[in-house]
């Protein structure tokens, strides 16, 4: 019987040292210092397979993941239906790298063209690439986007993104000298070196920005509008299209993807036609062969490995496929029906928690503004404090915001919570006090 972790046998190592040349192992690594060829680890000892189930199962029976948790900023847990696993475990769909044959990836690249229409249709936008990494490198990759596009080298961002993206943006952009500002909204003043103003909808504390007003003051400095946009409150809100902007971004992990430790996830990309040129990554395009069937090429490449490299837009090198049709499957699956009454799910939850909390002593809602899925509240502890005797409660609480709000907490309620859970969260909200 095969070995499940080790697959090779003496014989196969010494058919390769063979057919390499050498005789040895030592003799195949002798370019490697000896000193560093065989570093000790202080590792226990090895256990047989029937002992590592058990004490990873020992493990995983201390796992928090089973209980309610209202945890969100930028990483969330909604329902995903049955159909998905279902179809990206399929053995044609185990791979998310590029199908470059056409010929023997029409499945691959048919997800890819259908993702890519339904980015179009969520977002209003009329061109979507095949996928990028995540939210925060859709982001940084559209306000490059915008520098190409524009000529200029200066990127406007609103305070109000989340804190990653807005580091990721500044990583991006350092290795090509373009300076990023970061600005509250109210002291939005575009300059005419500015590419760009990007803005998060719904921001990073879950409120609603005016997109309307944002766009208007891009274009008449004759910058681009980025929106970097939760696909999950599309099913509720107005698309950006609707409100001038000119390239949207996103991260498709709440439509499909398990929250895995932070990944992988895929990023969404969608921008107006005249700007597909400037577009990184690829895109996938539906033609007929010359029998006249119907078929899925790459139409356009923009990273340097196919074109040369000064004219690359970009060196982003995934389509992260298979995450991209976990959110193909998931979204139609649901349907513009099903979308809707998720989104509409998430906001009359998250609305009831904040009335809930808002009558409790001690607790705040210190913004006033509107809000899609997550609010702020304002603790009379430390939110560290809070989730620590939240945890002692059972129940996994919200993200520290204390650095933007006084002793804030941020709050996420999705369409999973139960009113038995909110209604406890509140109770141990009520109990916690000094």
């Amino acid at each position: 019987m095969a070995h499940p972790y080790i697959p090779l046998t003496d014989q196969d190592r010494a058919e390769l040292l063979s057919a390499v040349g050498v005789a040895s192992v030592d003799e195949l690594f002798a370019e490697i210092p000896a000193e560093h060829r065989d570093p000790t680890f202080d590792l226990p000892p090895a256990l047989s397979e029937p002992e590592l189930l058990a004490e990873l199962t020992e493990l995983a029976a201390k796992s928090t993941s089973g209980l309610p948790s209202f945890l969100g900023a930028g990483a969330y847990r909604h329902y995903i239906p049955s159909t998905v696993d279902a179809i990206i475990s399929r053995g044609e769909y185990l791979t998310a790298y590029t199908p470059y044959q056409p010929e023997i990836s029409q499945g691959t690249l048919q997800t890819t063209f259908e993702f890519q229409s339904l980015v179009c249709e969520l977002t209003g936008m009329e061109i979507a690439n095949a996928g990028m990494y995540d939210g925060a490198s859709s982001m940084a990759e559209a306000c490059l986007m915008a520098c190409s596009v524009t000529g200029r080298d200066r990127i406007l961002l609103l305070d109000s993104l989340h804190a990653n993206v807005i580091e990721t943006v500044r990583t991006y952009a350092g290795g090509r000298d373009i300076e990023v500002a970061v600005v509250a909204r109210d002291q939005v003043s575009m300059a005419d070196t500015d590419a760009c103003i990007a803005v998060q909808q719904p921001n990073f504390l879950g409120c609603i920005e005016d997109l309307q007003l944002l766009g208007q003051a891009a274009h008449d400095a004759g910058a681009l509008f980025v929106v970097s946009q939760d696909p999950v409150s599309l099913g509720l809100y107005k698309p950006p299209s609707e409100f001038g902007a000119d390239i949207v971004v996103g991260d498709g992990q709440p439509l499909g993807a398990p929250l895995s430790f932070g990944g992988p996830y895929v990023g969404l990309f969608a921008c107006r036609a005249e700007y597909s040129r400037q577009m990184p990554g690829r895109i996938v395009g539906r033609t007929k062969d010359l029998d006249g069937k119907t078929g899925y090429v790459l139409t356009l490449q923009t990273r340097e490995q196919h074109i040369r490299r000064e004219r690359a837009t970009s060196n982003i090198c995934t389509s992260t496929q298979l995450v991209a049709l976990a959110f193909t499957v998931a979204l139609v699956t649901l349907g513009k029906q099903g979308l809707r009454r998720m989104a509409e799910l998430c906001y009359h939850k998250s609305h009831y928690a904040a009335d809930q909390i808002a009558g409790l002593t001690g607790y705040e809602l210190p913004i006033s503004e509107p809000f899609f899925q997550e609010f702020v509240v304002s603790c009379p502890l430390p939110p560290a404090q809070v989730n620590r005797r939240l945890l002692d409660r059972g129940i996994l609480g919200g993200y520290d915001v204390s650095d933007r709000v006084p002793n804030g907490l941020l709050l996420c309620f999705s369409e999973l919570h139960t009113r038995h859970q909110i209604d406890g969260l509140v109770a141990a909200l009520g109990e916690i006090r000094a």
